[in-house]
């Protein structure tokens, strides 16, 4: 190693050392004419939130098949948009069944009436607090949104989301709402194990502490949706829907080759349906261009 290399990594140790004494970097401001959509975003410094330029554009109109769940949230969003009480929801169910989708969709179709998104990753749910901080107090109408939330037996992070949810002294404001999609119903792994202490008393039900603690979390949600995976004529009505989105005209051969792939991939569902939509237009226009 020559004289200069060695310089320059004692150079970096202690500039490594020095970093570590230095005051943190002021976070940037939020501005919220930026976008309509946040991630909020956590590196060496405190946290921040970061503008979504690029979002899915999924509507209502695209959601086929989950009519109840599309109309119990979308009343649940006009009420929070129009200053009345409304409620956290948690959306759950099997993998691919619409719960993100649905999640998106309100905030394209409701966006005009000043619906704004603030997606939160589960192991940022401890700076709850600092996000609603960033949001009180700010006209506009924000979703926390926390996407495929689930948490282990030993994970600790969900004690933020069950105190800001309904456990603080210090209310949630007004202007914010949380919005999640778990594929399970009370969010931690349930095992037979949990049923140990259960007891019946005088014909009532009694859950052992494991099961309490489970269900606690999930139970301050004030909605709950249920999502289904799709039997084989709602998979197709969707692949069609997709299909005609792509301009391609869904055959029997295209509903065969629809099956075919849900087949492959293990299950019937929205995700599925759109997947196959995107691969067989994309197939369809390649041959042509080939042709």
């Amino acid at each position: 190693m020559s004289k200069a290399d060695k310089f320059f990594r004692r150079a970096e140790r202690l500039l490594d050392r020095l970093e570590q004494w230095l005051p943190p970097a002021a976070a940037a401001s939020f501005d919220a004419h930026d976008a309509l959509a946040w991630r909020w975003r956590r590196g060496r410094g405190p946290g921040r939130l970061e503008p979504i330029r690029r979002f899915n554009g999924v509507r209502l109109d695209d959601l086929l098949h989950i009519d109840h769940q599309k109309s119990e949230l979308v009343r649940n969003t006009r009420q929070f948009l129009g200053g009345l009480p409304a409620n956290n929801a948690l959306l759950w169910g099997p993998r691919g069944t619409g719960k993100s989708s649905l999640v998106k969709a309100l905030l394209n179709d409701f966006a005009p009436h000043g619906l704004r998104l603030v997606e939160v990753d589960r192991l940022d749910l401890v700076d709850l607090p600092e996000i609603i901080d960033h949001l009180d107090g700010d006209d506009g109408r924000y979703v926390i949104y926390c996407d495929d939330l689930s948490f282990d037996d030993n994970d600790a992070t969900y004690r933020a989301l069950k105190t800001v949810l309904d456990g603080s002294v210090l209310d949630t404001p007004d202007n914010i709402v949380i919005y999640a999609t778990s594929n399970r119903r009370h969010l931690l792994p349930e095992r037979l194990s949990d049923n140990r202490d259960t007891r019946v008393v005088d014909g009532e039900l009694h859950h052992g502490e494991a099961v309490e603690e489970k269900i606690s979390l999930s139970e301050r949600f004030g909605l709950w949706l249920s999502f289904h995976p799709l039997n084989q004529d709602r998979y197709l009505d969707i692949t069609r829907h997709w299909l005609t989105a792509h301009g391609v005209d869904c055959d029997e051969t295209a509903c065969a080759a629809a099956l075919q792939w849900a087949l492959l991939h293990g299950s019937r569902s929205g995700r599925t349906a759109s997947q196959f939509a995107r691969d067989w237009a994309g197939r369809r226009a390649l041959e042509n261009d080939h042709g």
